[in-house]
């Protein structure tokens, strides 16, 4: 009598899975921000159990991340920025920022995600996601007090850098050098980041 194994582990997904949870995550947060949504909720709007949804993407905040398509992980960009502490954060920030936004093979993307969270139909994404989960931890990780207001300013900034550089090429912006940047802003992000505050 031959016998039977019995497969143990997780039961694959189909290739087509993972593109469905992504939908699904990406209709949920840009409806109802990344607080309002659980990996649960998507889940069933893709049609699988939750622990698939983990299985392929982790935490809530790695499948946000997902969800957005970004070229780089901006945690793992931003990890040197924090190792630095607070002195000299924006200078450092702006040069890892600018650096990943001057890349052609990424701006391209980069622009996508931009384009979508100005956008007012998905201005979740940016306002309970992308600063709670990637903006706001900076502050935190840098041990900076008030670090929600401070970053908050900060991406303020940084969402004009994006916005005249980057989205509609306005001059002078648009055309100076990476330096010239950094030494314009660093100083007022500085001051958001460590500076009296009123």
């Amino acid at each position: 009598m031959m016998a039977t194994t019995t497969r143990r582990g997780r039961r694959p997904g189909s290739p087509d899975t993972r593109a469905t949870i992504l939908a699904g995550a990406r209709s949920l947060f840009a409806e109802n921000g990344y607080a309002g949504t659980s990996v649960r909720a998507v889940a069933a709007a893709a049609g699988v159990d939750a622990a698939l949804v983990h299985h392929y993407f982790g935490t809530k905040d790695d499948l946000f991340l997902a969800a957005l398509e970004l070229p780089v992980d901006p945690r793992q960009l931003v990890a040197p920025v924090v190792a630095g502490g607070p002195d000299g954060a924006a200078e450092r920030f702006l040069t890892v920022f600018l650096a990943a936004w001057d890349d052609p093979t990424i701006r391209p993307s980069l622009l996508a995600v931009a384009r979508a969270v100005m956008d007012p139909a998905g201005s979740k994404l940016l306002t309970d996601g992308f600063l709670p989960v990637v903006i706001q931890p900076v502050g935190v990780a840098l041990g900076l007090d008030r670090p929600e207001h401070r970053m908050t300013l900060v991406a303020s900034q940084v969402l004009g850098i994006i916005l005249l550089r980057y989205v509609l090429s306005v001059e002078p912006l648009a055309s100076m050098p990476r330096d010239t940047v950094i030494a314009t802003y660093g100083p007022t992000l500085q001051r958001y980041l460590t500076g009296p505050l009123p």
